[in-house]
């Protein structure tokens, strides 16, 4: 069965007087919300797919079905001139159709500079399901108060996310054998269908390797030097290689917050996968969790409401840290420390929250039932406080 994802109401809203672009990685269920839930609120739509011979040609003609009050394009970053021709088309006919775009991450690369679309258009980043959407919880803006979480700790759903990821097929199928073929097939269309289509990448086998040891890394600071001397390449592959995996929805990184407050890290950022149920390290894995949560959550109150969120960490040149920052306007808003299931309030989460004045600090674990203040610091389960996302 189909679940609405947490997106649709606001890009049926946004396509009243925009077109709207929607990015993420490859399975995450793009076409899905577009074909099944957005295009639902219309009474007739068309889908373009490029990878189809007769949507390619009927796009090219520019030959629009008459009776279509929605204008779906799937793919069509993999023709180069996609943005003259849609520009062209939005121009002259935006008063009769909606303009609905869509595709892998190429859509999020190609949109970046020298943009002739802007002004035009409003751009999602679709995520993968959270606890909140898996649960079909009311979303209510917090910013910039503190997370309005639920009565409940929703364990069953957590169970559900750490085990199998937030990508619609394994959380939908809750199956390891079927989890573990996913994630085969996933790297291997990455590469195939998706990187190799637009990258002239010479050594794909050591790229491939990079991309296999990268889930040992979640969590922990991230150094190319030492990623370059374990698969022997140099410093420039390594960090091209990073950056279009990046770019192709595979990981994401979280920088260190700056400020002359403290005496922080500039250097190395930390890295999480879009799938961490990739990850095998238990304590790993509900850190790229909570992470993914807070992405998803920064992303929506950027791409939706309008603030300008950063997610960070925090760390210092003595060594304290906190695993998440989360700013609005550089001000820091709220910091979260994840624990698997120490109780016991981190005193690197007090001295941040004393040095930069942070309005509110969390300590989120996994243990169930678990939800108290102790020196304004809330000690919380995940379930509940990542009820209060979205």
């Amino acid at each position: 069965m189909l679940k609405k994802r947490y997106l649709t109401s606001y890009i049926v809203d946004d396509l009243k007087d925009k077109m709207v672009f929607i990015g993420g990685p490859r399975q995450v269920g793009k076409t899905t919300l577009c074909r099944n839930f957005v295009a639902a609120s219309f009474k007739n739509h068309s889908y373009f797919n490029w990878d189809n011979r007769a949507d390619r040609k009927a796009i090219m003609a520019a030959s629009w079905p008459g009776d279509s009050e929605l204008l779906i394009f799937d793919e069509i970053h993999k023709y180069r001139q996609w943005k003259g021709l849609i520009k062209g088309e939005y121009d002259k006919l935006k008063d009769r159709f909606k303009f609905l775009v869509t595709g892998s991450a190429r859509l999020d690369l190609y949109r970046r500079g020298g943009d002739s679309l802007q002004g035009r258009y409003h751009y999602y980043r679709l995520h993968p399901f959270t606890l909140a959407e898996i649960e079909s919880l009311p979303y209510k803006s917090p910013v910039p108060d503190e997370i309005p979480v639920g009565q409940d700790f929703y364990q069953g759903a957590l169970d559900i996310l750490d085990s199998f990821g937030g990508f619609p097929e394994p959380v939908t199928r809750q199956s390891k054998r079927q989890l573990r073929r996913w994630h085969n097939e996933k790297i291997e269309r990455m590469f195939r269908e998706d990187i190799l289509d637009v990258q002239s990448i010479r050594d794909i086998g050591n790229m491939k390797l990079l991309s296999d040891i990268l889930p040992a890394k979640v969590g922990s600071l991230l150094s190319l030097n030492v990623i370059r001397e374990d698969i022997e390449v140099s410093h420039r592959a390594v960090t091209h290689w990073m950056d279009i995996l990046e770019a192709f929805y595979y990981h994401f990184r979280i920088y260190p917050y700056a400020t002359k407050k403290i005496r922080s890290l500039k250097k190395e950022p930390k890295l999480y996968l879009w799938d961490w149920s990739e990850v095998e390290d238990d304590a790993a894995r509900f850190e790229n969790l909570i992470a993914s949560h807070l992405l998803k959550f920064v992303h929506f109150i950027i791409d939706h409401e309008g603030h300008k969120a950063e997610l960070y960490y925090l760390r210092d040149v003595d060594k304290r840290e906190v695993d998440f920052l989360v700013t609005i306007n550089n001000k820091p808003w709220f910091a979260v420390e994840v624990k698997l299931n120490d109780t016991s309030l981190s005193p690197g989460l007090l001295y941040f929250k004393d040095r930069l004045a942070i309005p509110y600090v969390y300590q989120v674990v996994k243990k169930e039932k678990t939800d108290r203040l102790e020196k304004g610091a809330r000690i919380i389960s995940a379930g509940r406080f990542l009820s209060g996302l979205i």
